[in-house]
């Protein structure tokens, strides 16, 4: 009988070993984006963002709320850039798992999403990815997005053009909500200088793959810069193809593409002479930067990007505001849970976040760098959601950038 007991404790033992712990329940985080065709590599650098702090968060035992562990799980949907696909991926999401966030990192998309994530029943926080900012003037409580307004980029990297004593241009933007925002506001600001722009030829980056139609009559206009960009994988491939066909002059980059990407690709950077764009994530002077990139670069084997510093910097701040809130399923709780978790700065994430208005919009730093003679210059980070010089101040000392001297003052005009 004692035997026969012991053996039976003993299997009793192994089972429960086997068993996971009943109080922990997975929470599943959505994810809809481009992943496959030439906007693929900009959707799976977003998404691979938030699977790194979503293994580090489950590494580190979960989050426990209530005396009860959840398990974070990233779950990722091909939206392919179209919104109609984007809102049913967002309903399964939803429906099969109850995400409480759903992450989207385009602009055609979020527009389509932010009419329906505040659904009764059905609602979800998202977590956008956009420069464009004007989804925030709707009133959507349920919208966030911590990415600085690409207004901040025109305006900065237009005095950058400018002081090199370019004076005309010729645009090759990619088509949709973004590359419509992106040219509209920047011929109005390079206009104000005095500037001008020799035509506008804009271009589906997402679909196309061959830009030497609207290449050919934007150098035929013969401008000193073109304004080009989409996602980096096409963008490279317009670098390319312009200076294939003769184009010497200067580039400027919209934000959605990376210098460090574009450089990676093209291989030689001599062909990114006079280019300026977004800075690379590894040139920013922040404490967490070279960890961050020693990570990712042994899970993905390639360098990091913005769009998986600031997905990564994302899914970290959410994990501690659902904590905050104690819940994982009221998507309001926890977007109010942002206002106490906000700031973070760059001794602790690679990506620093000031704060959050009342729209959604987080606060957070551009970055612009330029290529000359095939290298690339310093980054110049700068701040432009401060509205007086004095709220600049104090959220520069809120920064723990290696280098204050070369944070700057770049309000939006």
């Amino acid at each position: 009988m004692k035997v026969w007991k012991t053996f039976f404790c003993l299997f009793v033992l192994l089972v429960l070993a086997r068993v996971p712990s009943a109080s922990a329940q997975d929470v599943v985080i959505g994810f809809s984006g481009p992943l496959s065709g030439p906007g693929g590599g900009y959707g799976q650098d977003c998404s691979s963002g938030i699977e790194l702090a979503v293994k580090e968060i489950s590494s580190n035992g979960g989050l426990t709320i209530k005396g009860r562990v959840y398990r974070l799980r990233l779950e990722r949907l091909d939206d392919r850039m179209d919104p109609t696909q984007a809102v049913s991926n967002a309903h399964r999401f939803v429906a099969q798992y109850k995400s409480p966030v759903i992450f989207s990192p385009t602009s055609t998309a979020v527009g389509a999403l932010a009419r329906i994530n505040q659904i009764p029943g059905s609602s979800f926080l998202l977590a956008a990815y956009t420069s464009i900012h004007t989804y925030h003037d709707l009133g959507n409580r349920l919208l966030v997005n911590p990415t600085t307004d690409f207004l901040s980029y025109i305006n900065a990297q237009s005095d950058q053009a400018w002081k090199r004593g370019w004076r005309s241009g010729a645009m090759v933007v990619t088509f949709g909500a973004y590359g419509d925002a992106w040219r509209r506001a920047f011929k109005q600001v390079w206009k104000k200088k005095g500037g001008r722009i020799l035509g506008d030829f804009p271009v589906n980056y997402y679909t196309e793959t061959d830009f030497s139609a609207p290449l050919a009559s934007a150098i035929a206009a013969k401008p000193d810069f073109l304004l080009i960009g989409g996602p980096s994988a096409t963008t490279a491939l317009v670098v390319e193809q312009a200076r294939g066909m003769g184009f010497k002059g200067g580039f400027i980059v919209t934000d959605q593409a990376k210098l460090d990407a574009i450089a990676r690709m093209l291989k030689d950077k001599h062909k990114m002479d006079q280019m300026i764009g977004l800075g690379s994530v590894s040139d920013l002077p922040l404490p967490a930067v070279a960890d961050f990139r020693r990570k990712y670069s042994n899970a993905f084997k390639r360098p990091p990007s913005w769009e998986a510093a600031l997905h990564y910097s994302m899914m970290h701040v959410l994990a501690r505001a659902m904590v905050q809130a104690e819940t994982v399923d009221d998507p309001l709780a926890i977007r109010k849970a942002l206002e106490k978790i906000l700031p973070v700065a760059g001794d602790v994430y690679p990506s620093e976040l000031f704060g959050i208005g009342e729209n959604g919009v987080i606060y957070c730093g551009g970055v612009i760098q330029s290529v000359d003679n095939g290298a690339f210059s310093k980054t110049r980070y700068f701040l432009s959601f401060p509205k007086t010089r004095e709220e600049f101040e104090k959220y520069k000392q809120l920064s723990k950038t290696r280098e204050p001297e070369n944070i700057r003052w770049w309000p939006i005009q």
